[in-house]
């Protein structure tokens, strides 16, 4: 039974959207139309999203054209769901450092940023490990790489394939840390528990028994970010090219 926060809603369905390359250009700020058709699309069904960077960046992304990440949506999940609101209001987080400890997490760290002074790449900037609450971020040209940059390394790693190399060996040499490494985005990759992908964030909703619930990703390939959620049982899978792909998408599927 769906709880009367969401009695408003004609269509007792959840629809979950990737935000990179889903929602919005990777790291750059949702469409004014994009935010048209969340909007239009709430009033039919529940809404949410969920993304694996921090809050602080989805919500730059998504607080646009007067809007509010937190606000705007019903479901608010970053970190793939570790950090989670619904209807405005927190849930409970989990914690990676917990989960990991200092001291391992210490050499786990002191292995990536060696490998990545040692990796042959155009250009290197700064920010290569970024720790979350729930996870941590590694990006071998760093997270301070502007746009455009962020493009050139796209392309340079399609051709030589350096994340999924570089996520081949910490697979291999910390087999027993009990982690997923998930490739995301443009020039990263996630580390988290085992079983704390995005499917940890329907953890959140199983007690509102939807009828329906539909997740809208770009990286749905295995070892993508979104690939786990995509072929759960509970949701419905759609895959996509970027954001006018998912306003097209939506317009077909809830006219």
């Amino acid at each position: 039974m769906v709880s009367p926060a969401f009695a408003d809603r004609p269509y007792k369905k959840l629809v979950l959207f990737d935000v990179d390359e889903t929602l919005t250009p990777a790291r750059q700020a949702a469409s004014p139309e994009m935010i048209r058709t969340l909007r239009e699309l709430r009033k039919k069904m529940v809404i949410g999203f969920v993304g694996g960077s921090d809050l602080a960046k989805i919500s730059e992304q998504l607080s646009v054209a007067g809007s509010n990440a937190i606000d705007d949506f019903d479901y608010a999940f970053a970190e793939n769901g570790l950090i989670a609101y619904k209807l405005g209001k927190p849930l409970e987080s989990q914690s990676f450092i917990k989960f990991v400890g200092e001291d391992r997490y210490k050499v786990l760290v002191n292995f990536i940023l060696h490998y990545i002074a040692d990796m042959d790449i155009p250009i290197k900037r700064g920010t290569f490990v970024e720790f979350r609450n729930g996870m941590i971020n590694v990006s071998p040209i760093g997270r301070n790489a502007t746009i455009e940059e962020r493009k050139n390394f796209e392309i340079h790693d399609k051709k030589y394939g350096l994340r999924a190399a570089f996520v081949k060996v910490l697979e291999e040499k910390f087999v027993d840390y009990g982690l997923t490494f998930s490739i995301g985005g443009q020039i990263s990759f996630d580390i988290f528990p085992n079983g704390w992908d995005k499917t940890y964030a329907l953890n959140h909703v199983q007690d509102e028994d939807f009828e329906e619930i539909h997740f809208f990703g770009d990286k749905t390939y295995k070892g993508g970010n979104d690939h786990e959620i995509y072929i759960d049982p509970r949701t419905v899978g759609h895959a996509v090219t970027g954001p006018a792909h998912t306003i097209r998408l939506l317009k077909e599927l809830f006219p």
